[in-house]
């Protein structure tokens, strides 16, 4: 009884493995060349198996989409909670998650292009809810620390919270798209935080003092990047 017991465990993780590769494989072909590239017959040539094969992982092409939907935002809420329990000022937690998200994209760049395919996935009954739901959840968190931001005097009010969520999140997407069209030396990471100190120090304007007491300096060069 526990030499099967432990076979059904090796072959339920053997099998747990052989999905985790499918959805690895499906990342690539929707960052190489697109969302209408992936279909189970690609899919099938890239993992060296037939597509009969293919159907004994997924029931179709769609469920392997809400897979690569789950695995896109599967660290979203432990990013969110790492960053809330930080004993710092709302700039600091905004510029951890941020470069958290960065750090990400940087480790496993394929699946950053996903912020790419955003309309394409919400035009697909079976993943419209789950990326709509992940991109409000971003969006709303970052408005949150930015509002915070704003009320606790630490940047400028001059725009909206909603405003600078949408920015944050808008220069992600040019970057990666940037990255797509031609070479860039820096990582993502690099350049995109780098960017984002810049253009943090230019909401700091009004609140030099705030920069002063902290060292940071009006381009918020004070905060290197970690990771």
């Amino acid at each position: 009884m526990l030499k099967q017991g432990r076979r059904g465990k090796i072959l339920g993780d053997s099998f747990v493995s052989r999905k985790d590769r499918i959805i690895s494989s499906a990342i690539e072909i929707i960052s190489e060349s697109g969302l209408s590239a992936l279909t189970t017959k690609n899919l099938a040539l890239k993992e060296n198996m037939s597509e009969t094969l293919l159907y004994k992982y997924f029931g179709g092409i769609n469920e392997v989409l809400i897979e690569v939907v789950e695995t896109y935002s599967k660290f979203d809420k432990s990013i969110r909670q790492t960053v809330l329990a930080k004993d710092a000022s709302y700039v600091e937690k905004l510029m951890d998650y941020l470069e958290a998200y960065a750090t990400y994209y940087d480790n496993y760049y394929a699946i950053s292009t996903l912020m790419l395919q955003y309309e394409e996935l919400l035009h697909i009954v079976e993943t419209r809810e789950r990326i709509a739901w992940c991109i409000t959840e971003r969006l709303t968190f970052l408005e949150g620390l930015f509002q915070h931001a704003i009320d606790a005097g630490e940047i400028s009010d001059v725009f909206p919270a909603a405003v600078l969520a949408n920015n944050v999140t808008g220069m992600a997407m040019c970057h990666i798209l940037e990255r797509r069209i031609s070479y860039h030396k820096k990582s993502f990471k690099e350049e995109y935080m780098d960017n984002i100190r810049k253009w943090m120090g230019l909401l700091q304007i009004k609140n030099k003092h705030i920069s002063a007491k902290r060292g940071l300096g009006d381009s918020y060069e004070g905060i290197s990047s970690r990771g």
